[in-house]
């Protein structure tokens, strides 16, 4: 990435390396970015969170959102107009492969996005449509010493499996599994529009209450529509299952309970509204 970028607009890009604290050797790797950059002429920073990431569950979760959060930050505080990331093929082949393994629909399938934003700041991937050995031979043939972190080959981590399991598979070709993501990318954003649609006409606001009118539409739609009704009132999306429970509990004319939220078949729908608060014994 920083090659390419360096290629195609030398006086237009700011770098960053962010070093999570969690191996001793990012602090050597940033360094070498750091060098790197200097011999190119270009601006480079090394941003670490603070508090430092405790290592335990979740932990490339939670190491992920903190690297974001810093380089839109730091974006913002150097006047850049967007983040730029160096993911490609390979990378998304194992997004598909990890997230079809739990159960996934259509946006989790969608992989990781060509652009996207977080907070506020505009994120984009240009390199998803190459992969991984093409992107290794440019840096050899610029003469860069590419960094090795251990942890992509870390069987703990689930995307290390996954990276295995792709290589020794003869028949799992990443770049086919990245444009089946891209397809599935595009299929989410036309669901995402047509809800945006579909949600003026069928959701009824009343309140702190919202009906929606089920009739004659396809699960798909009942799962955003009821996420969608969810979120307007301050709940967060339910897993996948614990969705289809309560639309299969609401067509057959029972109700249900999703964290502070209850559902229930009215006449008009089903309406949707903050569950009654528990009654405790004395």
């Amino acid at each position: 990435m920083l090659a390419l970028a360096h290629g195609a607009m030398p006086e237009r890009i700011a770098c960053a390396t962010v070093d999570h604290g969690l191996r001793a050797e990012a602090a050597d790797e940033a360094a070498m970015v750091a060098r790197l950059c200097a011999g190119l002429g270009l601006p480079h920073a090394t941003l670490r969170p603070e508090p430092p990431l405790a290592r335990g569950a979740n932990v490339q979760a939670r190491a992920r959102a903190a690297r974001y959060d810093l380089l839109a930050d730091h974006a913002r505080g150097t006047g850049c107009a967007a983040i730029l990331t160096g993911h490609h093929a390979d990378d998304q082949a194992e997004t598909l492969l990890m997230r079809a393994s739990r159960g996934s629909g259509v946006d989790g399938l969608a992989g990781v996005r060509a652009a996207g934003d977080w907070a506020g700041m505009p994120l984009l991937r240009p390199l998803l449509g190459w992969r991984r050995a093409e992107l290794a031979a440019i840096v050899e043939a610029a003469g860069l010493d590419p960094a090795d972190d251990p942890a992509n080959r870390d069987p703990a981590h689930d995307r290390s499996r996954f990276r295995a399991l792709i290589a020794a598979s003869g028949d799992l070709d990443p770049a086919g599994l990245a444009r089946s993501a891209g397809a599935l990318a595009d299929a989410s954003e036309a669901l995402r529009w047509s809800l945006d649609r579909l949600a003026a006409e069928r959701i009824t606001v009343d309140g702190n209450a919202r009906t929606i009118d089920p009739a004659g539409l396809p699960r798909e739609y009942l799962r955003r529509l009821l996420v969608r009704a969810l979120a307007e009132l301050g709940e967060e999306a339910p897993r996948g299952p614990a969705l289809d429970r309560l639309i299969a509990a609401l067509e057959a004319g029972g109700s249900g309970t999703l964290g502070g939220v209850k559902a229930e078949r009215a006449r008009a729908g089903w309406r949707v509204a903050a569950a009654p608060p528990r009654r405790h014994p004395h």
